[in-house]
């Protein structure tokens, strides 16, 4: 077996990414990360396709909870914003106004890739220019 092979282990009913033999158990750890366990290597078989999805998102779900205890090595997923609003310039901001004129040429000459990367950049100049600002609207 090579090392990260995906085995189910029928007494622990968890899948796992095979690590390396330890006497005469094979070391498997959980999807994604987490504290290894043996197995006897005669009851391991591959996964079916939906054990392999579930301990996927079980993986998924562990990483974005990111509480103490499940190894988790991922920071906290950052609040979702609407992509399709585009972000404001700040008043009196210079960057935020050049950018804004820049997404605003793009969009008048229908060149959409632009006009994305403008809105980047912006939000982007957001983050790192104004930083206290946690909503897209500068005027609250």
């Amino acid at each position: 077996m090579e090392p990260g092979t995906l085995l189910y282990d029928p007494a622990t009913v968890k899948v796992g990414e095979y690590q390396d033999h330890l006497g005469k158990y094979a070391m498997l750890r959980p999807v994604g990360g987490g504290t290894e366990w043996s197995a006897d290597p005669k009851t391991l078989r591959p996964p079916t396709d939906s054990e392999r999805v579930r301990a996927g998102v079980r993986a998924a779900n562990r990483q974005s909870l990111n509480t103490p205890g499940n190894n988790c090595q991922l920071p906290p997923l950052e609040p979702a914003i609407d992509l399709n609003v585009p972000p404001r310039p700040y008043p009196n901001c210079a960057t935020c106004d050049e950018l804004a004129t820049l997404r605003r040429a793009a969009a008048k000459e229908h060149d959409y890739s632009a006009a994305t990367d403008a809105n980047v950049l912006l939000r982007r100049h957001h983050a790192q220019a104004h930083p206290q600002r946690t909503t897209e609207d500068p005027a609250e």
